[in-house]
């Protein structure tokens, strides 16, 4: 028969040192993402961390789907690291706050985690886009034609010139993920109109960060994703100033 082993105490031992972290992210991501995480955790700069949760999330992307979101939010929320002050709350959905509205998604975030500031992709664009001082743009995206169509609508009320949106027609977020960085790259030059004052590729699904100065240095304008959009605004908002170079004149200069 085996015996029962010893236990003892060494709680005397115990050191506890401040971890460092000046700014706290909390991320939450779709069931089926795989973009945002890799792409915060390679931007990141010291000092900072994110924390993710998840929501339950259905193929295709459909308006219909992504307002399914919108209840399953407050208990995502409720998730991130409960008990720890957060500095902001990220929702890592360009598709489903245009869908949702962002009013919306923030009051289901406040539900779990009252007053805190709320970022969503599409909002951190706009803001993104202002910064850069781009009014009339090309729009890219891997959705199909119902989600493009509110998208374009939703950046137009925005007071944007938005000259054309063309899509990769995708109907799953998940064959989104498996876009190479470089088929972003090549379609992002060819259908950002000559007139245009810079590019917003959205989804965060897309792995479009890791392409980001490339596409500028053959635009000659300024490129916003939506998770390097988000990034900026979250960080920013939490109160680090840092600039980020490798991804972007917006990372970099603002």
């Amino acid at each position: 028969m085996t015996a029962t082993p010893k236990t003892e105490s060494i709680a005397s031992a115990g050191e506890f040192a401040d971890p460092g972290i000046r700014h706290r992210i909390g991320l939450i991501e779709l069931a089926t993402a795989e973009t945002a995480e890799r792409d915060f955790h390679a931007m990141l700069p010291e000092g900072a961390l994110f924390h993710t949760a998840r929501v339950l999330n259905e193929n295709p992307v459909t308006l219909e789907n992504l307002r399914a979101h919108r209840g399953l939010i407050a208990a995502a929320a409720a998730q991130l690291v409960p008990g720890v002050p957060l500095d902001v709350v990220c929702y890592d959905c360009t598709s489903g706050t245009v869908a949702n509205g962002y009013e919306a998604i923030a009051a289901e975030v406040h539900k779990a985690i009252p007053g805190v500031p709320v970022v969503t992709p599409v909002t951190a664009a706009t803001a993104a886009l202002e910064a850069l001082g781009v009014r009339r743009l090309s729009v890219l995206t891997p959705y199909p034609e119902e989600v493009n169509s509110a998208v374009g609508a939703y950046l137009a009320a925005d007071g944007f010139e938005v000259l054309n949106v063309a899509s990769f027609e995708i109907e799953s977020d998940i064959d989104m993920a498996r876009l190479t960085p470089e088929s972003i790259r090549r379609a992002a030059v060819e259908i950002c109109a000559a007139e245009a004052d810079g590019l917003f590729i959205s989804c965060t699904a897309l792995r479009a960060v890791e392409v980001i100065d490339a596409i500028e240095a053959e635009l000659g304008r300024p490129v916003v994703s939506s998770i390097q959009a988000e990034f900026w605004q979250s960080l920013r908002i939490a109160g680090c100033e840092e600039r980020i170079e490798g991804y972007g004149t917006l990372l970099r200069e603002h």
